[in-house]
């Protein structure tokens, strides 16, 4: 005989659990969307992901590979000789372009026979593979203040500030720090 004041502690187990599971999806629910929102505003915000087009900074990268761009980086640090960096295209600002800084504000740059000077001094280039050097000659150029010299690694196929002159900071809106596709290109995006 079963006495009705002795409570079912199974029939109780199995009651509080619903109400647990509950209270445990609901905690993760909260927490994934949180991860996420947080992901979408550190994309937004700082880092944005783009599509490279064109062949002018192989084999560092290459047509259709995707990367990240920090968009922050510049409001807290200066931006350096051999950045990789994303800017709106001088001559159409319609046009993003990624280029190389190879020349700061106030440096006098001239290249001679594809070798590059700053300030009259050889400057080694090891991104410039040899058979995208382009002996070319180009300047001597003072570079104006708030501008950046910029050029493609593949000098031969490189539409870049030997065409369109220096950018100005204004225009450089990102700098190229990681790359996700395709995955054997995986990996940070980094000055020499």
């Amino acid at each position: 005989m079963r006495d009705e004041n002795i409570p079912n502690f199974a029939s109780s187990i199995n009651q509080q659990q619903p109400s647990s599971f509950g209270r445990e999806l609901r905690s993760w629910s909260r927490d994934i969307a949180v991860a996420l929102g947080l992901a979408l505003v550190i994309i937004v915000f700082l880092y944005q992901p783009v599509k490279v087009e064109g062949t002018s900074m192989a084999p560092l990268l290459s047509d259709q590979e995707r990367i990240f761009i920090n968009k922050f980086v510049y409001r807290f640090e200066p931006i350096h000789r051999g950045d990789v960096v994303v800017f709106w295209y001088p001559l159409d600002r319609t046009q993003s372009f990624i280029k190389r800084v190879i020349g700061l504000p106030g440096q006098t740059l001239e290249i001679r026979e594809g070798e590059l000077y700053v300030n009259g001094k050889l400057v080694s280039e090891p991104y410039v593979p040899p058979k995208y050097f382009d002996d070319s000659s180009y300047g001597p150029i003072k570079i104006p203040a708030g501008e950046y010299f910029v050029m493609g690694d593949h000098r031969d196929s490189s539409n870049d500030s030997r065409i369109f002159g220096p950018v100005a900071q204004k225009y450089i809106y990102g700098k190229a720090v990681f790359a996700y596709w395709p995955f054997h290109q995986f990996g940070e995006i980094s000055a020499p």
